[in-house]
Protein backbone atom coordinates (compact mmCIF):
# COMPACT_ATOMS: atom_id res chain seq x y z
CA UNK A 1 0.00 0.00 0.00
CA UNK A 2 1.16 3.50 -1.05
CA UNK A 3 1.12 6.42 1.50
CA UNK A 4 -1.34 8.82 0.27
CA UNK A 5 -0.43 12.12 -1.20
CA UNK A 6 0.29 15.10 0.73
CA UNK A 7 -2.46 18.25 -0.21
CA UNK A 8 0.04 20.73 0.34
CA UNK A 9 -1.00 21.81 3.63
CA UNK A 10 0.07 24.79 5.52
CA UNK A 11 2.35 24.19 7.87
CA UNK A 12 -0.22 25.90 10.72
CA UNK A 13 -2.42 23.09 9.21
CA UNK A 14 -0.24 19.99 10.01
CA UNK A 15 -1.47 18.07 13.73
CA UNK A 16 1.33 15.69 13.39
CA UNK A 17 5.09 15.18 12.61
CA UNK A 18 3.99 12.68 10.24
CA UNK A 19 1.68 15.67 8.60
CA UNK A 20 4.91 17.81 8.61
CA UNK A 21 7.34 15.20 7.22
CA UNK A 22 4.92 14.28 4.59
CA UNK A 23 4.85 18.44 3.65
CA UNK A 24 8.75 18.40 3.89
CA UNK A 25 9.59 15.57 1.84
CA UNK A 26 7.07 17.08 -0.89
CA UNK A 27 8.92 20.67 -1.14
CA UNK A 28 12.52 18.11 -0.77
CA UNK A 29 10.92 16.23 -4.12
CA UNK A 30 10.35 19.91 -5.69
CA UNK A 31 13.83 21.75 -4.53
CA UNK A 32 15.70 18.86 -6.31
CA UNK A 33 13.44 18.90 -9.34
CA UNK A 34 14.30 22.35 -9.38
CA UNK A 35 18.34 22.23 -8.53
CA UNK A 36 18.02 19.91 -11.74
CA UNK A 37 16.75 22.31 -13.85
CA UNK A 38 19.80 24.74 -11.94
CA UNK A 39 22.30 22.19 -13.13
CA UNK A 40 21.12 21.80 -16.57
CA UNK A 41 21.63 25.89 -17.16
CA UNK A 42 25.12 25.42 -15.42
CA UNK A 43 25.77 22.75 -17.93
CA UNK A 44 24.78 25.18 -21.03
CA UNK A 45 26.72 27.62 -19.57
CA UNK A 46 30.07 25.75 -19.69
CA UNK A 47 28.98 25.08 -23.31
CA UNK A 48 28.91 28.28 -24.30
CA UNK A 49 31.51 30.00 -22.32
CA UNK A 50 34.80 30.23 -24.54
CA UNK A 51 37.53 30.00 -21.87
CA UNK A 52 37.53 27.77 -18.81
CA UNK A 53 39.06 31.47 -17.25
CA UNK A 54 35.67 32.31 -17.24
CA UNK A 55 34.04 29.63 -15.18
CA UNK A 56 34.63 31.62 -11.76
CA UNK A 57 33.46 34.56 -12.04
CA UNK A 58 33.55 36.27 -8.23
CA UNK A 59 32.34 38.95 -9.01
CA UNK A 60 28.87 36.95 -10.04
CA UNK A 61 28.83 34.86 -6.88
CA UNK A 62 28.57 37.72 -5.06
CA UNK A 63 25.54 39.08 -7.10
CA UNK A 64 24.00 35.74 -6.72
CA UNK A 65 24.17 35.78 -3.35
CA UNK A 66 22.89 39.42 -3.05
CA UNK A 67 19.73 38.73 -4.69
CA UNK A 68 19.41 35.24 -2.91
CA UNK A 69 19.47 37.63 0.22
CA UNK A 70 17.40 40.18 -0.80
CA UNK A 71 14.66 37.18 -1.79
CA UNK A 72 15.51 35.59 1.32
CA UNK A 73 14.25 38.62 3.20
CA UNK A 74 11.22 39.41 1.12
CA UNK A 75 9.93 35.54 1.43
CA UNK A 76 10.78 35.16 5.77
CA UNK A 77 13.47 33.17 4.55
CA UNK A 78 16.26 33.23 7.29
CA UNK A 79 19.72 34.89 5.90
CA UNK A 80 21.35 32.81 8.22
CA UNK A 81 19.87 29.43 6.19
CA UNK A 82 19.58 31.33 2.70
CA UNK A 83 23.71 32.65 2.50
CA UNK A 84 25.28 29.55 3.54
CA UNK A 85 23.21 27.17 1.21
CA UNK A 86 23.50 29.53 -1.74
CA UNK A 87 27.53 30.13 -1.22
CA UNK A 88 27.50 26.18 -1.11
CA UNK A 89 25.04 25.82 -4.16
CA UNK A 90 27.30 28.02 -6.25
CA UNK A 91 30.74 26.69 -4.94
CA UNK A 92 29.12 23.17 -5.96
CA UNK A 93 28.00 24.80 -9.46
CA UNK A 94 30.89 26.05 -10.47
CA UNK A 95 32.81 22.53 -9.87
CA UNK A 96 30.00 21.00 -11.66
CA UNK A 97 30.65 23.83 -14.53
CA UNK A 98 34.45 23.15 -14.60
CA UNK A 99 34.07 19.20 -14.95
CA UNK A 100 31.32 20.19 -17.26
CA UNK A 101 34.05 22.62 -19.30
CA UNK A 102 37.24 20.57 -19.16
CA UNK A 103 34.72 17.30 -20.56
CA UNK A 104 33.56 20.05 -23.09
CA UNK A 105 37.37 20.68 -24.09
CA UNK A 106 38.47 16.82 -23.96
CA UNK A 107 35.73 16.60 -26.75
CA UNK A 108 36.93 18.98 -29.14
CA UNK A 109 40.71 18.03 -28.60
Amino acid sequence: MTAPKSQERPPQQCQSMAELRQEIDRLDRTLVQILAERQRYIARAAEIKSTRATVRDEDRVEDVIAKVVAEAKRAGLSVDIAEPVWRELVERSIAYEFKAYDAKDQRSR
